[in-house]
């Protein structure tokens, strides 16, 4: 009987076979499609349960921003008298905060998978890669928020006539979100296989992405760093966000350094830093369940 058993369930035609990577570059699509779902349940998951036990709820969306631009109008502004390029300066620091916060918190979240996801991954099989592009959706959804309260922003100084033009770079606005989502999907992909092993990297990543803002003109735009040192805007512009910041802020303002250029290469490291990302994850995927 136990012969007859085995041999039945080998000639059984299975819904689903799993087995083992041997691609580093793989993402099975078609997995990742099959579990759409569970993909929009965990973005659902990582939506809601922010701030579900809070007393404002989702106005924290609106209250961060805010904030955040007031206390930015107040040092950078204010104290420091930095250069926001003639622009209203509630403008051009809301336009920085939005597009920089939606990479940080892609970065932050994604870089802990492993380690805030063990318990779940040792249970039931899924595709890996579903939960860190579920925390890049998630993300989305709250950038959308504030952008809309960026817009609202935007809508009133040009009411109210201020200097303030936007213009055909506003096309492009799917790709620079695209590439922030890439970059802080890539890194994040990179820091969580690496915290794996090493957990000192888990508080160090809030600590760097803070200083990696000040390497980001969010605070400040490109031009004020060509009129005191050509170096410094030159490292500046290795960092493959700063074109996709200036871009962002000078497709509303009218306001910013934007070379195509700039921006194609930009892409292109881009892209060189997802593809590591993806294999370094699915090299840690296949044995990470044994040091997490």
């Amino acid at each position: 009987m136990a012969v007859r058993s085995i041999q039945g369930a080998e000639n059984q035609e299975w819904s689903l076979v799993i087995k083992p990577k041997t691609n580093w570059l793989s993402l099975n699509l078609k997995d990742l499609w099959r579990y759409r779902d569970l993909l929009f349940l965990f973005v659902r998951r990582d939506f809601v349960a922010v701030y579900k036990q809070t007393i404002l709820g989702p106005a924290w969306f609106f209250i961060q921003p805010i904030l955040t631009t007031v206390m930015y109008m107040v040092v950078f502004g204010g104290i420091a008298k930095l250069s926001t390029d003639g622009m209203p300066q509630s403008l051009f620091y809301m336009s920085g905060v939005t597009a920089w916060s939606y990479f940080a918190d892609c970065i932050n979240k994604t870089s802990k998978t492993f380690t805030s996801n063990a318990a779940i991954f040792g249970k039931v099989y899924f595709p890996r890669l579903i939960m860190p592009l579920s925390i890049i959706v998630s993300n989305l959804i709250k950038f959308g928020i504030q952008f809309l309260l960026f817009m609202g922003f935007l809508v009133f100084f040009l009411v109210k006539g201020s200097d303030v033009n936007p213009n055909f770079y506003i096309f492009l606005m799917p790709v620079l979100i695209l590439m922030m989502a890439c970059l802080g999907l890539g890194l994040g992909l990179i820091i969580s296989s690496l915290t794996t092993k090493y957990r000192d990297l888990t508080h160090l990543v809030t600590f760097g992405v803070q200083l990696f803002m000040y390497a980001t003109p969010v605070v400040y735009p490109l031009s004020a760093l060509s009129d005191k040192n050509e170096l410094i805007q030159k490292i500046v512009m290795l960092n493959p966000l700063t074109p996709i910041v200036e871009a962002f802020r000078y497709s509303f303002l009218g306001a910013g350094t934007v070379s195509p250029i700039d921006l194609v290469i930009s892409g292109v490291t881009i892209l060189f830093i997802l593809i590591i990302g993806i294999i370094v994850f699915n090299r840690i995927e296949k044995n990470f369940m044994d040091t997490v």
